[in-house]
């Protein structure tokens, strides 16, 4: 059990957390949320031991491991599935000790552990978890290096997901994650045989894969049982009785200082009075609600509805390469009140698709035609780094409004969100949140025809993105979204397309169907996906397809080798002579581990001729 005792926080002299409680039971599958700085991640130090408590304790059972996302993403020229494996520790020392030991025993003892660990489906768990995050069996085999910062730290979740600890610790995973990730992400979760606490600002993650709720807010920690939903239904019932309370005791409060005052003078209602006064001493205060209402987003309208459609593309295709396109055959309308969602796994050409949309990329071929006096608004997450860390909101909105009196600078900074100090205060030291605001309101400055916004909730808190959803169903344009929020995309598009295949296609299902599309395709055998070396960030290089061969030839031998020497030494010890009489439960163990040998050998040996069959005619 992890138990949170009487704990208190401090970081750079705030307190975060006081003088909380909490008991998780082991097996809970907990989704931690509060508004973005009030502790959450730091909580989270504690608990893995990086960060001191000011006062209190966290206690975990002696033998749990603790598992989180590591800080960096994990680099050099091991490949996906090496990097992913060496992640269970265990299993790689023993094959390690494995393939040097002597004794007879010692190496029956390795064998029987490594069956009781399930080793040797190792690999294929390993390849089941990188297929679901998105990476073909051709990518796996890839090293790590050839990949970019946001597919490495898939490759980081992957290998904390596959260590299974006992004691998950996940801060907002779906950040690196597109649509189809988190779907599976969300059924990974749910069926977790251990205890994960995951903070997350997912509403459907926090609707399907947890079943207790740890709130966090003005440095309380609460639990509550169930999904978000019910949450948020206990919750309101438990302000509004918190709020009735408050208003009895303000009433009690009332009635006896009344007493006091009316009779503090009289000796014969003194003693009265005193006890009166006593009472009120003792009358602790209940916290009186607070509401914390999401400062709301508003886009402005823009000032003509142009006529349908806004964009016409006709059998375009584009790219980076003209001699490769990422997108071929691509023939779409977009109208002027259009809400649609692109759908499909990174990689695929949504970002590319934007920019043809919003003219960052001319076509090769094909036709684009954009309605007369066309604006549109683009919103990407990699733009954040783009704004000046040394500029404030106010220094921002006065570029874009010349010489506006002081004034009206002012106001139009508090109508996204930066009022009072607020607009003074440095880009570089504003929350990811606070910087996502800050920047969709100066992408929509002067009033769009239509707003692109690629993954726009990713530094927004749950009560942030509902505003957001707002302001889109609110704003009377057109708007192109690609997001990994699937409660966004429920509550704002009437259009879903998918791009994939290297195209754009119509889904005419709704989200539900597409998740079970998503989960059955990832959950079957992982079959290699051709990329192309300039599609949309992160790049994935595109590697020679001999080279790949000669690699995973390579490797087969290797892997052939290694389980041969395994099935020599298993043999050895099984020829004991005194091995099934002296124990024989490890004998039915060391048999069965052989027996797993063979199928794991026969796998390599199947894998390597299939390999040099597709070398040969590659050769010719």
């Amino acid at each position: 059990m992890l138990s949170i005792t009487d704990l208190s926080i401090r970081l750079a002299g705030r307190l975060l957390i006081d003088q909380s409680s909490v008991q998780i039971t082991p097996g809970s599958r907990v989704g931690m949320v509060g508004r973005n700085g009030t502790g959450k991640s730091t909580l989270f130090k504690v608990i893995r031991g990086e960060l001191a408590a000011e006062h209190g304790s966290v206690t975990l059972p002696p033998r749990w491991r603790v598992g989180s996302l590591a800080q960096e993403a994990p680099n050099g020229p091991e490949s996906l599935i090496s990097v992913v494996l060496k992640a269970d520790l265990e299993r790689d020392a023993l094959l390690a000790e494995a393939e040097s030991a002597t004794d007879p025993h010692r190496i029956a003892e390795i064998q029987t552990r490594l069956v009781d660990i399930d080793a040797h489906s190792a690999p294929s768990r390993a390849a089941a978890i990188l297929s679901g995050l998105g990476f073909s069996a051709a990518d796996q085999l890839r090293p790590c290096a050839e990949f970019s910062g946001g597919w490495r730290m898939r490759v980081a979740l992957a290998a904390t997901l596959f260590a299974a600890p006992d004691l998950l610790l996940l801060d907002e995973p779906t950040n690196y994650l597109d649509l189809e990730g988190t779907l599976w992400l969300e059924d990974h979760l749910a069926h977790y045989p251990r205890t994960v606490i995951v903070i997350s600002h997912d509403r459907d993650l926090l609707e399907s894969s947890v079943d207790q709720i740890l709130h966090l807010e003005r440095g309380k920690l609460t639990l509550y049982r169930g999904t978000y939903s019910s949450f948020e239904e206990q919750r309101a019932a438990r302000e509004l009785l918190d709020a009735k309370q408050v208003k009895r005791q303000e009433a009690e409060r009332a009635r006896l200082q009344a007493f006091v005052d009316r009779f503090k003078a009289k000796a014969s209602k003194a003693r009265q009075a005193q006890s009166r006064v006593k009472m009120l001493e003792r009358l602790k205060p209940i916290t009186a609600l607070v509401t914390e209402d999401v400062r709301e987003i508003s886009f402005p309208a823009p000032e003509k509805i142009l006529s349908p459609p806004i964009i016409a593309v006709d059998n375009a295709s584009v790219g980076y390469d003209p001699a490769m396109p990422v997108l071929g055959r691509v023939t779409l309308r977009i109208d002027n009140d259009d809400r649609i969602a692109l759908l499909g796994a990174n990689g695929n050409g949504k970002s590319t698709l934007v920019k043809l949309l919003a003219g960052r990329l001319a076509p090769f071929s094909g036709k684009v035609t954009r309605a007369d006096k066309l604006s549109i608004a683009y919103f990407a997450q990699h733009q954040l780094d783009e704004l000046n860390e040394d500029a404030s909101a106010y220094d921002h909105i006065r570029k874009l409004m010349g010489d506006a009196p002081e004034a009206k600078v002012r106001a139009r900074a508090g109508a996204i969100g930066f009022s009072g100090k607020a607009a003074d205060t440095k880009a570089g030291k504003l929350s990811g949140g606070e910087k996502a605001r800050l920047l969709l309101g100066l992408a929509t400055f002067f009033g769009p025809n239509m707003i692109i916004l690629d993954e726009p909730t990713n530094h927004l808190d749950i009560d942030s993105r509902a505003a957001l959803a707002e302001a889109i169903n609110e704003f009377p344009g057109a708007v192109i979204m690609v997001s990994h929020d699937r409660y966004l995309i429920e509550a704002c598009a009437d259009r879903l397309w998918i791009v994939a295949d290297r195209t754009v296609t119509n889904y005419d299902g709704d989200l539900d169907e597409y998740r079970r599309l998503v989960l059955s395709a990832r959950n079957a055998e992982p079959a290699p996906r051709e990329r192309s070396a300039a599609s949309e960030k992160p790049q994935r290089p595109k590697s020679d397809n001999r080279g790949s061969l000669k690699k995973r030839i390579a490797e087969a031998e290797v892997e052939i080798a290694r389980v041969s020497d395994i099935i020599a030494k298993i043999d050895t010890a099984l020829a004991l002579p005194d091995i099934f009489t002296r124990d024989p439960k490890q004998a039915a163990q060391l048999s069965k581990a052989r027996s797993n040998a063979a199928d794991a050998l026969a796998r390599a040996e199947e894998q390597w001729l299939e390999a040099s069959t597709q070398y040969d005619e590659a050769a010719g």
